[in-house]
């Protein structure tokens, strides 16, 4: 039974040894090469099996940071082709350039067995250390592969089937790359030929999608081969500056400029300050006449070696001269905010010019969404923040709220302090005086401030003295203003003191940096504890699939309790409070859909892709939407997608504003 188990292990090792003496192998070149590498550049022997590393905590959320961006470009393409290969056992992975996983998308039944096989988020998957494998022999070669089985260097991964492509950035640098696994699989490599089709696709419309967001400021020439996929799916990208010369492009892209000036394929970074016409029979001043004004066949041009290419030009955005002299001037207060969200980039950018302004300021959001946190990180953006004075307007009785605003002279009234006392807005002098839930305070209260806001003094309660005051007001509520406006319920003139630029915080379930923040609450919450909490995959997922009626602080409090409740600092969905484990499924309240969705109820049994095709098309999402009764959660379940992909396709379509 023991030599028995330990044979194929000695011939694997017969094996390499072969190869090293320069023995003929059937193995395909990459495999060869890198069991060379193991040996004789990184020191490993084949008769030591290594298990599966997984960095620590702090070392991997360093690496999640500095990947941040693209684990966020990636992660639409990385869900897609998991939702592709559901139910077909595979784990997919995104490593950074050094191996490490940054990203991980597997079923939480199978956890323990993916983390000792290495099949997990923070695995290092480095050639040097774990030998050949799918991860590492894509980082020496830059090329997509499939390492199968026996391929593997180690005997410990050699149940393993490791398809992998790499990512390279807009200047040919290889950045990342993205790996679809299986534990086991069917002996014949050439059953991993789909996964190698599968897995390149995605990594060709990353690299696209990482072009479009980082060179908007810039022409970009998309190229296919035929007009149908032009505009939904292109195969490949080049970006120019104002001159037609290439400051960046895909790694497809290179192969077509190789071929069209018959040098044939080279480093992507030699095509950098190239111009366009030393590959097409276009210039720069061409462009305009490829944009999506005509049918994609008319957009056609000739590549130098006479072969025909549809392209479609897409012009710089309008909004370069207006972001640019801000960009660099987000303080860290108001970065701190937010990860790659677009709708917290765009708030923290008007923050963070608002600032220094004298300008009024309004908050608005749902409650928990973070708007006095947002207030704070205002004051602590500020040239000269000095004092930052909260004020509750719907925390302080009514018959109090005016002497703590206005303060008050000695003995101005029954237990009035004998020396008197500065009010609240005093103690803002030269600072920021935040009025949260504005909306609550009362009528008449609301003319008094208007008279303070006006007339920058204010008088205690018993004095006729009116006292010099200078204040920046951030006021904040979740409440409808409008509608009180219109009700009588505020004073218009009050509103427009109070609200000369508006913030609109989103909620907590239609951010897209919900891991980002989740991570960061998780850290604070540890450092409290003393520490280093963490959650598993499963735990994780619950998370991210609730809907978080209650925003930030309903998550703050779900993690508190879980890290009270967890063991050797690890959150499993069995410590997660019950409503937060529950897959995504929100208590039913008055208004709630149903479990039967109404759409189920109106289609019964539609197939997945139906649902999906409908769903791309503002028309049929909007009807989605609907059936839904809104709600999010519900849709996202439908579609058999995530919400955070909802909430992107309603963007993209217009339905979010």
């Amino acid at each position: 039974m023991a030599s028995g188990s330990a044979s194929p292990q000695v011939a694997h090792i017969t094996e390499i040894e072969r190869v090293l003496n320069g023995q003929m192998s059937t193995r395909d070149d990459v495999v060869v090469e890198s069991w060379k590498r193991c040996v004789r550049e990184h020191g490993l022997d084949p008769a030591r099996s290594q298990p599966a590393y997984i960095v620590p905590d702090s070392q991997l959320r360093a690496h999640r940071e500095q990947s941040e961006r693209l684990i966020s470009i990636a992660r639409s393409g990385i869900e897609n082709l998991f939702r592709q290969v559901a139910g077909q056992n595979y784990v997919l992975l995104l490593a950074d350039r050094a191996g490490i996983t940054v990203d991980y998308f597997g079923d939480p039944a199978f956890e323990d067995d993916l983390r000792r096989a290495g099949l997990y988020l923070g695995a290092d998957w480095s050639e040097d250390l774990v030998g050949t494998c799918g991860v590492g022999a894509c980082i020496a070669t830059g090329q997509p592969m499939t390492i199968h089985q026996s391929d593997h260097f180690d005997v410990a991964h050699t149940p393993l089937s490791c398809t992998a492509a790499p990512i390279f950035d807009t200047g040919g640098n290889l950045s990342a790359v993205l790996d679809i696994s299986l534990l086991r699989s069917p002996q014949p490599k050439a059953s991993q030929h789909l996964a190698l089709h599968l897995v390149t696709a995605s990594v060709r419309r990353i690299e696209l999608a990482n072009l479009m967001a980082t060179m908007r400021r810039d022409w970009v020439l998309r190229l296919a081969h035929s007009p149908e996929f032009l505009d939904v799916d292109p195969e490949a990208a080049v970006a120019l500056d104002a001159s037609g010369r290439i400051i960046g492009l895909t790694h497809d892209a290179a192969s077509i400029l190789g071929r069209a000036d018959g040098k044939g394929l080279r480093a992507p970074s030699a095509y950098i300050g190239a111009a366009l016409s030393d590959f097409f029979d276009i210039g720069i001043d061409d462009l305009p006449a490829l944009t999506r004004g005509r049918a994609a066949e008319d957009r056609v041009a000739r590549l130098k070696d006479g072969s025909a290419i549809f392209c479609h030009a897409i012009a710089p955005t309008t909004l370069r001269q207006a972001v640019r002299p801000f960009a660099r001037a987000i303080p860290a207060a108001l970065k701190g905010l937010g990860g790659d969200d677009a709708d917290m980039k765009s708030l923290q950018l008007k923050a963070a010019r608002l600032a220094d302004e004298p300008l009024p300021i309004l908050i608005t959001g749902e409650t928990g969404s973070g708007k006095e946190r947002l207030a704070r990180a205002l004051h602590r953006s500020r040239t000269r923040p000095g004092p930052f004075v909260a004020v509750n307007c719907a925390a302080i009785p009514e018959a109090l709220i005016e002497g703590e605003l206005f303060g008050h002279a000695p003995g101005a009234f029954s237990g009035a302090l004998s020396k008197g006392r500065p009010g609240l807005i005093e103690e803002a002098d030269g600072g920021v005086l935040f009025l949260d839930e504005i909306g609550d305070m009362p009528l008449a209260l609301q003319g008094r401030l208007l008279r303070v806001l006006s007339e920058g003094e204010v008088t205690r309660l018993g004095e006729a003295r009116a006292r010099p005051v200078r204040v920046k007001t951030v006021s904040a509520t979740n409440q409808d203003l409008a509608m009180l406006l219109e009700t009588g319920r505020f004073r218009h003139d009050l509103y427009y003191r109070i609200a000369a630029a508006t913030l609109a915080l989103p909620p907590l379930r239609a951010r897209t940096d919900f891991e980002w923040l989740l991570d960061r609450l998780l850290t604070g919450i540890g450092t409290e504890r003393g520490q280093r909490l963490r959650l598993d995959p499963a735990a994780r997922l619950a998370l991210i699939r609730r809907d978080w009626p209650g925003n930030i602080r309903e998550l703050v409090n779900v993690l508190n309790v879980a890290a009270a409740m967890c063991e050797d600092a690890t959150i499993s969905p069995e410590d997660l409070p019950h409503d937060a484990s529950d897959r995504g499924t929100p208590d039913k309240g008055p208004g709630m859909p149903s479990a039967l969705s109404p759409v189920r109820a109106r289609t019964p049994g539609p197939r997945a892709d139906s649902r999906t095709g409908a769903a791309t098309t503002a028309a049929g999402l909007a009807e989605i939407l609907a059936a839904c009764n809104g709600n999010i959660s519900e849709t996202a379940r439908y579609l058999g997608v995530d919400r955070t992909t909802v909430y992107r396709r309603m963007r993209r379509l217009g339905l979010m504003h």
